[in-house]
């Protein structure tokens, strides 16, 4: 019985054995299989990092207002007699826009000259017979006196008349009115906008610390929703002598040469204002950057040996980026001018992997991009 089991034993002994024999064989093979195989390349974007000039700007949001701009209306109640404009022309200055029944004001007006000349005779007459003491310097007086109110009368009349011709008080462009012949119109009722737009001005605002970086004559860019892509150049014409106390931030004004009139007074714009001199930077797309706890790394491009075959290899180091602009990045240290780096397809990549590169599609590399609608 004993020798049974032991030799029962002996054989679950010799199985397992060879159990676990063929098991340290089949991984053996297949550790030998893996590291005679081919290690897979990764497809990434690359480029090599190079020197631009970037002029430092400082970004603002601004409005844009007329250099004049004015609600005509009118001083005096009237029926509306004729109009001389057509909406949306350019008009002169001084020039007639609108004229008032003035046939009453002119009847006024001659009867009232018609009495200063009879107070100018009753003077003259006057004072040859004060020279010959026919009557006394008092009499004098009040017909001086008399002439002069009569001549006030009038010059009060031709004001009245004259009100009621409504002329542009500078040149400019008027907007869109509905006012008509025909129509009274009230002291103080808005006959037409009245706008001087070529310049234009741009008001926008500073922080405070950015005060010493902004002053009269800069230049400036501008640009509108209304008008993707374009942009349009200035200068600061002014800075305002007062920091609110309540954002701590300062007013500044410049005006913009607007002679297709594409910029309208009241558009929201954004304001970019040329600050300092150039600087040279070395600049990377920022998707480049791989961003950690423990730091910021690109992945660079050098030729090493790959099972015993050269190949392109991806390299992680470190680098200290810089300011932004667009879609670019200025890398301080890390990278130097001339080295292959990684744009796009690194999150695939470690230390040695091998790699294609394929820029058939390319990463958003513009210093100044504009945003699409999607």
């Amino acid at each position: 019985m004993k020798k049974r089991m032991v030799i029962m034993l002996a054989a679950v002994g010799l199985l397992l054995g060879g159990v676990v024999g063929f098991n340290a064989f089949k991984g053996y093979m297949m550790r030998k299989y893996m590291a005679a195989a081919p290690i897979p390349p990764a497809t990434v974007s690359a480029m090599k990092a190079g020197y631009q000039e970037w002029q430092p700007q400082l970004s603002a949001i601004g409005t844009l207002r007329a250099v004049r701009g004015v609600d005509v209306s009118t001083e005096v109640a009237g029926l509306v007699r004729s109009v001389h404009f057509r909406s949306g022309e350019d008009v002169k200055s001084g020039q007639l826009l609108v004229q008032l029944n003035v046939d009453p004001d002119i009847a006024q007006l001659h009867s009232l000259e018609a009495a200063a000349e009879l107070a100018a005779t009753v003077y003259e007459r006057d004072k040859e017979q004060f020279a010959a003491e026919v009557i006394s310097k008092a009499q004098l007086d009040a017909d001086a006196a008399d002439l002069k109110s009569k001549r006030a009368q009038v010059e009060q009349q031709a004001a009245l008349i004259e009100k009621k011709a409504i002329r542009a008080p500078f040149a400019g462009k008027v907007g869109i009115s509905t006012v008509n012949p025909g129509q009274y119109l009230n002291a103080g009722d808005k006959i037409v906008t009245l706008q001087t737009i070529d310049p234009i001005y741009v008001d926008f605002t500073v922080p405070q610390r950015q005060l010493p970086q902004v002053g009269a004559g800069q230049k400036v860019l501008v640009s509108a929703d209304a008008y993707k892509g374009a942009s349009f150049e200035g200068r600061v014409s002014a800075v305002s002598p007062k920091v609110d106390p309540d954002t701590r931030n300062v007013q500044v004004e410049a005006a913009v040469p607007n002679p297709r009139r594409q910029l309208l007074p009241g558009m929201f714009a954004t304001v970019k204002v040329d600050s300092g001199g150039e600087q040279r930077y070395l600049t990377l797309p920022q998707t480049a950057l791989t961003y950690s706890p423990y730091g910021t790394t690109v992945f660079v491009l050098k030729e090493g040996a790959v099972q015993g075959k050269t190949a392109l290899t991806a390299q992680q180091v470190f680098v200290t980026p810089g300011p932004t602009r667009g879609d670019q990045v200025a890398i301080l240290k890390g990278v130097e001018a001339g080295m292959q780096v990684v744009t796009s397809g690194q999150l695939k990549l470690k230390n040695g992997t091998p790699v294609i590169v394929n820029n058939s599609v390319l990463p958003a590399d513009n210093p100044n991009p504009t945003p699409q609608e999607q």
